[in-house]
């Protein structure tokens, strides 16, 4: 029995192994198959550290409405609707947007709701994705 252990154990540890590979090729291809998203979320993060480096340095101290959170969410959906219009108006891009136009439209809530004090803008946001389902569901049941 004690030769089964060792056994047991050893195709375990090949088989996470080999699970932990597979996983590791679908990250990497994921990113080779779609170059845009990559791009968008890169400068996301730069724009995110320019952000904050800015607001380390003082650079936003004389300005009372710019707080460096709200300018980064802000930046970042607008970074992201520039995806969206990139992968609508470019064909060997095209592919699936409303998961990045949602959450484009929540970066842009959080930032727009911070920097102009809109308390509306969350209203708005919620609407419109309501409104997207509401014809999505009416498309799809026509067809």
């Amino acid at each position: 029995m004690s030769d089964e252990q060792p056994q047991y154990r050893r195709s375990r540890s090949e088989k996470t192994e080999k699970e932990e590979e597979k996983q590791e090729k679908s990250w990497d291809e994921k990113w080779r198959r779609d170059p845009l998203s990559a791009a968008a979320w890169a400068l996301v993060f730069i724009w995110g550290g320019l952000v904050l480096l800015a607001g380390n340095l003082g650079l936003f101290d004389g300005i009372e409405m710019i707080d460096g959170w709200d300018l980064f969410f802000a930046g970042a959906g607008l970074i992201l609707l520039g995806e969206v219009a990139l992968r609508l108006l470019v064909p060997a891009y095209s592919g699936p947007v409303i998961g990045t136009i949602i959450i484009a439209a929540v970066f842009l809530a959080i930032g727009l709701g911070g920097l102009l004090n809109w308390g509306a803008i969350w209203g708005l946001v919620i609407i419109a994705a309501g409104i997207y389902v509401l014809f999505t569901a009416l498309r799809r049941g026509q067809q």
